[in-house]
């Protein structure tokens, strides 16, 4: 019958799907195992999985290092702002690109798109001479200011298209009760929004959280570093800490499953369907 599949593509579909889940899996599964594993034993030939002398001892090396905590302290601060400071202005910017025609649109929004092709390493030099310039080297403001050129444009075509989909009936509506177009932003549309801004959230706060690059450049101190940069201080010039380092890779990976976890429903839209009154 049409639309039934044979048994054998049915099979090969869950051995593809496995195979997959299994090649995406190992690395995971891998560094949780060596996360748990002496030094010694995480090149070990033939490799064990799980060893018998594992133990928690990498991660209460972490977490009872001062200066470990503060790479993830500075990471979940810069995240955080980052995040707060790229959802209001792309909020506001994707409002205005939606509901209304300015001269220079246009040009603004291809501007826009045109930034999105710049290799971010490319920016690096002339940018750590403004950094530099303007005496930001080794600050939160830095970091903050760095990471918000890399989301902004990412941030307000996402929302543009998003608001896009929105009817201007919700606006009209808060307007005939004599509310303003602010009221109407705010109290209306951003709720309604709501999926859109958690998808850009969480991409914006992925993106602050793993950067390397300008965390490394921006920072002179260890007090200012952050995760990536942290783990890549465990390396050391005559031994690495394999162990320490995998552990933090685990720590420094819940966050984003954390966010996956609980807010993967939200990526789903559709939620203003009947939204309108009829």
């Amino acid at each position: 019958m049409i639309g039934k599949k044979k048994p054998y593509i049915k099979i090969l579909i869950i051995v593809a799907l496995t195979a997959g889940a299994v090649f995406s899996a190992f690395p995971v599964m891998w560094m949780i195992s060596s996360s748990l594993k002496p030094n010694p034993e995480i090149f070990a030939s033939p490799p064990v999985w799980i060893s018998p002398n594992s133990s928690f001892a990498a991660y209460i090396a972490v977490l009872t290092n001062p200066e470990q905590l503060r790479f993830f302290a500075n990471s979940y601060f810069v995240a955080i702002m980052v995040v707060i400071f790229t959802l209001v202005i792309a909020t506001l910017a994707a409002y205005s690109f939606s509901r209304f025609n300015f001269r220079g649109k246009a040009p603004i929004s291809a501007f826009i798109i045109s930034v999105q092709a710049v290799p971010p390493v490319t920016l690096l030099i002339p940018y750590m001479s403004l950094i530099v310039l303007f005496r930001l080297h080794n600050t939160y403001t830095s970091l903050v200011t760095t990471y918000l050129l890399f989301t902004l444009p990412y941030a307000i075509l996402m929302l543009t298209g998003y608001m896009n989909t929105l009817p201007k009936e919700l606006d009209e509506a808060v307007m005939i009760d004599g509310g303003s177009r602010w009221r109407a932003l705010w109290t209306v549309l951003v709720p309604t929004a709501v999926p859109g801004l958690i998808a850009v959230g969480m991409y914006t706060f992925m993106l602050s959280w793993n950067e390397f690059l300008f965390a490394l450049t921006l920072t002179r101190t260890n007090d200012m570093r952050t995760v990536p940069v942290g783990i890549n201080l465990l390396m050391g010039q005559h031994a690495f800490e394999w162990n320490q380092m995998m552990a933090m890779s685990v720590l420094g990976s819940l966050p984003v499953l954390i966010l996956f976890l609980f807010f993967q429903r939200y990526f789903i839209a559709g939620m203003t369907s009947g939204s309108v009154k009829h």
